[in-house]
Order: C-alpha cells, then structure tokens, then sequence
C-alpha cells in the first residue's frame, strides 16, 4: 500500500476542512472511497464535479480503479473554478 498526500482546492478544502491530509491506498479510487468515509456529506458531492492530478498528471477520464499511487506522491483534488 502506497502513501502519500491529498492536497484539496477551494471549494474541496472547504468541504473537507482541511488543506490536505496522507492517504494509505493503492489507487486513486481507494483513497477516494477512504476520503469519503472520512468526510461524509457534502465533499462526496464536491468530489463528483472534480478532477484530479496524481503527481502532477491528469487524470481526465481513467477509471479511478486503473490509476495507481505511488509512495510519496500527491493527489490533486480540484473542483471547478470560475473564470480563466
């Protein structure tokens, strides 16, 4: 099992009142199923609208299964903005 670090943006930080916090999980869908045992109500909302960077990579439309997580990386959770 991989561990490594959530990072949350605007209004995912705000949803999960934290700026980040470590995951334990070897894909991205682990750990998100883990954030959202973590955080029930409203980040499992914000989490559907997201996207997501896994070590600085997007990860557009992979199936969360096949993206894997490597030790020490970073998770980028990032909702929509508005404007540019």
């Amino acid at each position: 099992m991989a561990a490594g670090t959530i990072r949350y943006w605007a209004a995912a930080k705000a949803a999960a009142g934290v700026a980040e916090e470590p995951y334990a999980a070897e894909t991205l869908a682990e750990a998100l199923a883990a954030v959202r045992d973590r955080h029930p109500g409203e980040l499992t909302g914000v989490l559907q609208r997201c996207s997501f960077l896994v070590d600085g990579d997007p990860v557009g439309t992979r199936a969360h299964e096949t993206v894997r997580l490597a030790e020490g990386g970073t998770v980028e959770v990032l909702p929509p903005f508005a404007g540019g």
